[in-house]
C-alpha cells in the first residue's frame, strides 16, 4: 500500500467506538490520509475489538486509508493492520521486524537525531517526531527545542511526521521540504465538525 503521510490522524481513546467510527469517517472525508488507533490504557480485549471494528469500517468504506496500531504488535497482527507504531520504551524495531509480515510498516516515535538514525538503521519505515509543541496527550514530555524537527528530518532518508500540539494556526512553523506530514489528535478528534477540521488542516498544510 502506498503511504501518504500528509495528514495523519491519531485517535483519542476517550472516544467510544461508535463515535470513533463516525469521527474517523468524517475526518477521512475531510482529507485525512492515514489513521493510527492509539489506546494507552485499554485492556487487550477492548483494544482488539475496537481495532477490529475500525479495520472493518475502513476496509468497507475507505479501503485506501491505512490503519496503524499504536504499540501493540499482537493486535496489529490479529486484525491485519497495515502497520504498527512504537515508542522508545516499546519492543525494538529489529524485534518487531522478526514477527510481522514484510507488507506491514513500522513507525517509531523519536525526539532527537540519535534516536532517528537508530530507528532508520534498524528498519523503521517512517518516524513520528515530537512533541513539536506541548500537548495534553503527552503531558510528561516537553516540547522539542526550536529547529529540532528539521534537524531530525534532514538526518534521515525515511518520511518524517511532525506531531504534538499542532493547530491550524501553527502548522506554518513545521512546514518543510523534509517533513512528509503532520499528525493530529485532539484538533480533529475533539472538533465539533471533524470533516471541517480535517479540511482546514489539509488546506493549511498543502497551501
Amino acid at each position: 500500500m502506498n503511504m501518504d503521510y500528509s495528514l495523519y490522524l491519531v485517535t483519542d481513546e476517550s472516544v467510544p467506538t461508535n463515535q470513533l467510527l463516525r469521527v474517523v469517517g468524517e475526518a477521512v472525508e475531510g482529507g485525512v490520509t492515514l489513521v493510527q488507533l492509539r489506546e494507552k490504557r485499554s485492556e487487550g480485549k477492548v483494544f482488539y475489538e475496537k481495532a477490529l471494528k475500525l479495520k472493518q469500517f475502513l476496509k468497507e468504506n475507505y479501503a485506501h486509508i491505512p490503519l496503524i496500531i499504536n504499540d501493540r504488535v499482537d493486535i496489529a497482527l490479529a486484525v491485519e493492520a497495515d502497520g504498527v507504531h512504537i515508542g522508545q520504551k516499546d519492543i525494538p524495531v529489529t524485534a518487531v521486524r522478526k514477527i510481522i509480515p514484510e507488507s506491514m510498516i513500522v513507525g517509531v516515535s523519536v525526539s532527537n537525531v540519535t534516536e532517528a538514525k537508530e530507528a532508520e538503521k534498524n528498519g523503521a519505515d517512517y518516524l513520528g517526531v515530537g512533541p513539536v509543541y506541548w500537548t495534553k496527550t503527552k503531558k510528561e514530555k516537553e516540547a522539542l527545542p526550536e529547529g529540532t524537527l528539521e534537524e531530525v528530518a534532514k538526518s534521515v532518508s525515511i518520511p518524517v511526521v511532525a506531531i504534538g500540539g499542532l493547530k491550524v494556526h501553527n502548522i506554518e512553523t513545521v512546514r518543510s521540504e523534509y517533513v512528509a506530514g503532520i499528525a493530529v489528535v485532539s484538533g480533529i478528534m475533539q472538533a465539533e465538525n471533524p470533516r471541517e477540521a480535517a479540511e482546514a488542516y489539509r488546506k493549511s498544510w498543502c497551501d
